[in-house]
């Protein structure tokens, strides 16, 4: 069977289920058989209910009397029920999951697994997870739990899966090493399960193959940098020396030691390739500026690409600052750029130095004298094809030196395995007079009496307020509090403010406009969607409020809360959450440290690396089930890629193999 057919080529696979597939990244058949169980429930012996005990159950048996109603809370539905079988009837509730009301019919038997505890004086099983009973395997007793996308729950994945069961048998083999029908056996055990003990060696297998796909593709990409050269950059030390000597500071140890990495990189003939991975505020634009003015002595081009025009401005302005007085001729390109046809006829001549700019820059008529060294800003925010057309605008025969740029702190042994193919400089101290943000998370019932009154006193101190919601606008499928919704409520609480909303689908000329606005103090609280996540320096923002905060991984929040504490003032940041569940381990993460690399260990145990590198290339490295923290099959992979790469016919050879490495190449390649 052809693993790349369209998913809609399975039983049970219309085109509205397809839709939604598709936008979760499910297109093909492989998409659907490597959307993995992200656990299993043990059905296999389950209590009657008349023998419950508080803790965590297994019931098996037919729900009634569903209904849903809002509570006297704020933003909090309540759907209860009852669930009954041939002993006894217990009540079920769930909290904000009002589409329970669909979900069951009450001529079925379902199993319920969650917590049997004592609520508001009467014991309740709380928001279990629910599957039918005719989907478990009446043998084992282990039933597969699969993410939830869009409108596809759980159950639905089950169903489809088990309408597939007969395909996995023309799985074909994929890895040189794996003993043959390993990868089809593997597939089916994750998802038809007979027992423990062939889920771990399931998943075992599984994570080994994505791991020796990932290595392969890095290690090719750094033979394919090897191949190229580049113009030699000698470092000029007594130059570099006036230039640091001009500063009003002193660059940290870490700022010191990843521009030394980058000067020994712009020497050598091949190019560099290079990260610099820094946490907000740590000082990555200076190292940049070292670099820039290292290349503009050895009489070479600079162009730095940033994602937006504000940024690209902000930019601008800064290194003017501290290279225009050396001599180094800076300019900006953008959409908004006046008079570009003379601005590029420059560029083209040689007689601009610095090159700072957005999108602008890749277009065809954009080209340089001599480009010898680019810098992209926050470069998961820009696509392969567009870093590669920056690359090629360097003359035919030498590739440009690459620094790229990123403020998600990466965990060591996730740099050791997705970066593979080049080489990571790591910022891990803040500059003096840096003050740590405070950190509290607020339940919202609290928000009235604790947080209302500081945005006020913040407010009156002439300072500025984020405050991030998660959706744009309202869905009554939902009880999540939109943008627009949000900015609304505010402006009646606080009518003698300026509160305006900011969202990715608003014009990238509006956006540009509020941000401005808000960067001259002219807006008190800008409420936003996390399309500020990455953005300007605003020193006088010192309060960010986060809503829903339980809804954002750990390395999106951190990323946040950055925003503010850009200056000299003490900042604060709140996290909302709603309901009556507990905070989760990682806001108790955020509220504690303020350290990135940190929180970015703490996030690749708790969530894997997707949502850690997600952040870096819009998930799409996806590792379903690879653990980078077993060393143990991470030296089995890399020393089975070292053999396998040893015969070049082995390439050729397995063409799957070949066809699935590529989307790896284009993740960890920055060239």
């Amino acid at each position: 069977m052809d693993l790349n057919a369209p998913v809609e080529n399975l039983k049970g696979v219309g085109p509205k289920t397809a839709e939604i597939l598709k936008k979760f990244g499910i297109k093909t058949v492989k998409d659907l058989f490597y959307n993995l169980p992200r656990d299993y429930e043990n059905y296999e012996a389950p209590t009657s209910i008349a023998e419950i005990r508080p803790g965590k159950v297994v019931i098996k048996g037919k729900i009634e009397q569903l209904s849903t109603r809002r509570a006297r809370r704020r933003n909090l539905s309540v759907t209860e029920g009852v669930i009954r079988d041939n002993t006894g009837a217990i009540k079920v509730v769930w909290f904000n999951q009002s589409y329970r009301l669909k979900q069951f019919s009450s001529e079925k038997e379902y199993y319920f697994t969650g917590n049997y505890e004592l609520k508001n004086g009467r014991y309740s099983l709380i928001s279990p997870s629910a599957a039918e009973a005719t989907q478990i395997d009446p043998t084992t007793g282990l039933g597969p739990v699969y993410v939830a996308h869009g409108g596809l729950k759980s159950g639905d994945f089950r169903r489809l899966i088990s309408g597939s069961r007969d395909k996995f048998a023309l799985v074909p083999d994929l890895l040189p090493s794996a003993r043959p029908g390993e990868r089809r056996e593997a597939l089916y055990a994750a998802h038809f399960p007979d027992s423990s003990k062939s889920v771990e060696a399931a998943r075992e297998y599984l994570a080994y193959e994505e791991l020796f796909e990932l290595i392969l593709a890095a290690k090719l990409n750094r033979r394919e940098n090897e191949k190229l050269k580049a113009p030699e950059i000698p470092f000029q030390l007594e130059k570099v020396k006036t230039f640091l000597g001009t500063l009003p500071f002193t660059l940290t140890g870490a700022q010191k030691k990843a521009a030394w990495e980058i000067f020994q990189d712009m020497e050598r003939r091949e190019p560099m390739n290079r990260l610099l991975q820094g946490d907000v505020g740590s000082g990555k634009t200076m190292v940049a500026a070292l670099a820039a003015y290292g290349a503009v002595l050895a009489e070479q081009q600079v162009a730095l690409l940033a994602p937006t025009a504000i940024l690209a401005a902000q930019h601008f302005e800064g290194l003017s600052k501290v290279l225009g007085g050396l001599g180094v001729r800076v300019e900006l390109l953008t959409g908004a750029t006046k008079d570009k046809a003379i601005l590029k006829d420059q560029i083209k001549a040689g007689e601009v130095d610095l090159v700072i700019g957005t999108h602008a820059l890749l277009t065809d008529d954009t080209e340089f004298a001599q480009l010898g060294l680019v810098i992209i800003d926050e470069q998961h925010r820009f696509g392969v094809e567009q870093r590669q057309k920056l690359m090629l605008k360097s003359p035919a025969s030498l590739a440009p030196h690459l620094l790229a740029m990123t403020a998600t702190p990466i965990p060591r042994s996730l740099q050791l395995t997705v970066f593979g193919d080049l080489d990571v400089s790591v910022l891990n101290e803040m500059p003096k007079g840096r003050q740590p943000i405070k950190t509290q998370i607020l339940r919202e019932i609290e928000v009235r009496e604790r947080l209302y009154p500081r945005i006020v006193d913040t407010v009156a101190a002439k300072n500025q307020v984020y405050w991030i919601c998660k959706a744009i606008n309202d869905d009554p499928r939902t009880e999540t509090t939109s943008v627009k919704s949000r900015t609304a409520k505010l402006q009646k609480l606080f009518p003698k403010m300026t509160i305006e909303y900011l969202h990715g689908r608003m014009k990238p000329a509006e956006k540009d406009a509020i941000m401005e606005r808000f960067s001259r103090g002219e807006i008190q609280i800008l409420v936003s969607t996390t399309v500020v996540e990455v953005g300007v320096d605003v020193p006088n923002a010192t309060l960010m409020v986060i809503e829903n905060a339980e809804s954002y991984g750990l390395a999106q929040l951190h990323q946040l809360r950055g925003r503010v504490g850009r200056g000299t003032v003490a900042s604060e940041c709140y996290l909302l959450t709603s309901g009556e569940i507990p905070p989760s381990r990682r806001l108790r993460e955020l509220e504690k440290s303020n350290d990135g690399f940190h929180l970015a260990e703490v996030d690749l145990k708790l969530r894997g690396p997707g949502e850690i590198y997600g952040a870096l290339q819009h998930g799409a490295l996806d590792l379903r089930i690879a653990t980078l923290s077993d060393t143990r099959l991470i030296r089995r992979a890399q020393k089975d890629v070292t053999e396998f790469l040893k015969n070049p016919e082995n390439m050729v050879k397995y063409e799957e193999l070949r066809a699935g490495i590529k989307k790896y190449q284009q993740l960890t390649t920055l060239n």
